[in-house]
């Protein structure tokens, strides 16, 4: 099965481990990178091999010690530049070779967001941070840049001695650079095999205070303490996980609270998880995207889809673990409850990209497809749901769990395609075929929109949500004097954001309706995230015009998809807000990361 977004040939030969000498140039914002991959042939009389890159300047190759030939090929919008190479001796099946490649990024390298010291919490130096998920890893270092390679990975790094440098491994060692006495060299290992998604890099003031036996918290020392506290039971998570999929084999788990341009949520990279500032709550109650990203320990990072229409098989596993530890921490009734509101998001994301949109489909085709424009929680949620419908159809928890068990074990350090895990599937659950045969498999995988089964969820928790939502809508005029803030005093923070997520899937509130609203609950001053986000979202909707401003300033401070795009979405559609939202966004495109940068301007139609 090849992979539609590398030009990479891992059916003829593979990478096995990488030894990367790096060194980091703030003024002119770019890296040298000395690579030397360890390929194994699969193939007999192999004469020459491609590796994906994307803004790179190739400088020299050479294999085993001796030059070699190189071009560089057709650039292609989003997938880059192939690099081939002529080998200067042929290589047989099973034969490995260390190829050596020198090469430097571009300042615009799409995997790096270099950060002014103003961008900064500490305001004195700059910052460098990779987003490698999903094909940016090629505008680091040429590579196999697809899922389905796998290898291990040493590495130097030589940057300015002010600073810390992290990566996704251990850390072994640091010394001053011999040949630059104002810059020191950072060593990390990562013993695990690893696709070269999972390559991350971080430079920059940060400080790290244990809270585990296994988990350090680096950030800038300005959030230090908040976050300290915000994931005090992350080894509590890590232990359910193991209970849940089986021993942690990656040594340590640290966490990186990085700068707010970030654009996701978390981002699994092993070792060192990379998180959001938007998830400091102040009570712990996003921190589930802790779980979320442990989690991934298992399902992503040790069992890997093997391309990225696969995706699903990563972040379905992992939202499925994610809500078990939930399950563990905080009762079944709120495993359900998040599993109900997934439902909604996966509505959202539906509603958004249209319900014939062949992005919706769970195992979509990529081909001629920029993976990043196709991200959505399509794979995260659809991925669940069906989990969570074969949990229900196959004998409940206890039983859905020890199939993701052997599941694990059964594809540990490899990668898995869609087939290959329903294969798994029936032949883990053979006495129950005629209950699988029952499942839409097509309408499942391979059909835009909702999936043909809604599971059933215990709806405790989201009753009160619901009863509140259905009073808003249905108030007329006076009626909205019987709204107090007594109302939301009783709900959970989880259950005010689905009290919102629902009000969004419905008809545009009106502007009486959101001004009430703020009176009696005074949203525009929560400093929840999720449901500042939906509140401001709610409120654009409404053609609220107050709000503008609130709405433009998240949609600045931070810069998580998530919320970013949404907003912008929301305020172009709004006529009274839109040039606003296109000057604001002018405004502050150098400031995001570029990933970001280049999804909102599309949203906005800006060239």
């Amino acid at each position: 099965m090849s992979d539609p977004s590398s030009f990479s040939n891992p059916e003829q030969l593979i990478t096995r481990h990488l030894n990367l000498h790096l060194s980091v140039d703030f003024p002119k914002r770019v890296i040298s990178a000395s690579s030397s991959l360890t390929v194994r042939c699969l193939q007999d009389s192999l004469t020459s091999l491609i590796l994906d890159t994307k803004d790179l300047t190739i400088k020299r190759v050479s294999v085993n010690g001796q030059d070699a030939k190189f071009s560089l090929g057709t650039s292609h919008s989003f997938k880059g530049t192939p690099l081939e190479v002529t080998l200067p001796f042929p290589l047989t099946r099973g034969q490995e070779a260390i190829l050596e490649i020198c090469s430097e990024t571009s300042p615009k390298s799409s995997a790096l967001q270099w950060l002014n010291p103003e961008q900064t919490a500490g305001k004195i130096h700059p910052y460098l941070f990779s987003q490698c998920q999903a094909t940016h890893c090629r505008t680091i270092i040429p590579c196999q840049d697809t899922p389905s390679v796998k290898f291990t990975y040493y590495c130097q790094v030589s940057i300015p001695k002010e600073l810390v440098a992290l990566m996704s491994a251990l850390h072994d060692g640091d010394f001053p650079d011999p040949s630059d006495c104002k810059r020191q060299i950072y060593r990390f290992k990562q013993n695990v095999p690893i696709p070269s998604y999972l390559v991350a890099l971080v430079v920059g003031a940060v400080e790290g205070k244990k809270i585990g036996p296994r988990t350090t918290v680096w950030t800038e020392k300005e959030l230090l303490e908040a976050s300290v506290y915000e994931f005090g039971e992350t080894e509590k998570m890590l232990k359910y996980a193991e209970d849940l999929a089986g021993p942690y084999v990656w040594e340590k788990y640290d966490l990186l609270i990085l700068p707010p341009s970030f654009p996701y949520g978390g981002m699994e990279n092993p070792c060192l998880t990379f998180v959001t500032p938007t998830v400091l709550a102040g009570d712990r109650s996003l921190a589930s995207v802790i779980a979320h990203e442990i989690s991934h320990s298992w399902t992503g990072n040790l069992v890997t889809n093997k391309t990225w229409e696969n995706f699903w098989l990563n972040e379905g596993h992992t939202v499925y673990l994610e809500r078990r530890i939930d399950g563990l921490l905080y009762g079944e009734q709120f495993r359900q409850f998040k599993a109900l509101g997934g439902w909604k998001e996966l509505q959202t994301s539906v509603n958004t990209f249209g319900a014939s949109n062949p992005l919706t489909n769970l195992v979509p085709n990529l081909h001629e497809v920029d993976v990043d424009a196709a991200f959505s929680s399509v794979p995260y949620e659809k991925g669940f749901a069906l989990l969570f419908y074969l949990e229900q159809l196959l004998g409940g928890p206890d039983v859905f769990l020890g199939f993701l068990k052997a599941y694990i074990q059964a594809f540990s350090y490899k990668a898995v395609t869609t087939d290959e895990w329903k294969k798994f599937l029936y032949s883990y659950f053979k006495d129950k075929a005629e209950i699988l045969n029952q499942v839409d498999w097509n309408g499942w995988m391979h059909t835009p929109g909702m999936p043909p089964v809604q599971p059933k969820y215990d709806m405790t928790l989201a009753n009160a949500c619901i009863a509140l939502s259905n009073r808003w809508l249905e108030a007329k005029g006076s009626d909205l004097n019987s709204f107090t803030a007594a109302d939301i005093k009783a709900l959970s923070s989880h259950q005010q954001i689905e009290f919102l997520t629902l009000l969004l899937l419905k008809d545009p509130l009106s502007v009486s309706h959101v001004t009430h609203m703020q009176e009696v609950y005074n949203f525009n001053e929560v400093k929840n995230s999720e449901i500042l986000f939906r509140w401001l979202r709610l409120c654009i909707r409404a053609k609220w015009e107050k709000v503008i401003p609130l709405a433009l300033k998240m949609a600045t401070e931070q810069g998580r998809m998530k919320f970013t795009r949404p907003l912008y979405r929301d305020l172009y559609n709004f006529d009274k807000a839109r040039d606003q939202a296109v000057q604001t966004f002018l405004k502050n495109r150098s400031f995001m990361h570029p990933v970001t940068e280049m999804l909102v301007a599309k949203d906005l139609h800006v060239s």
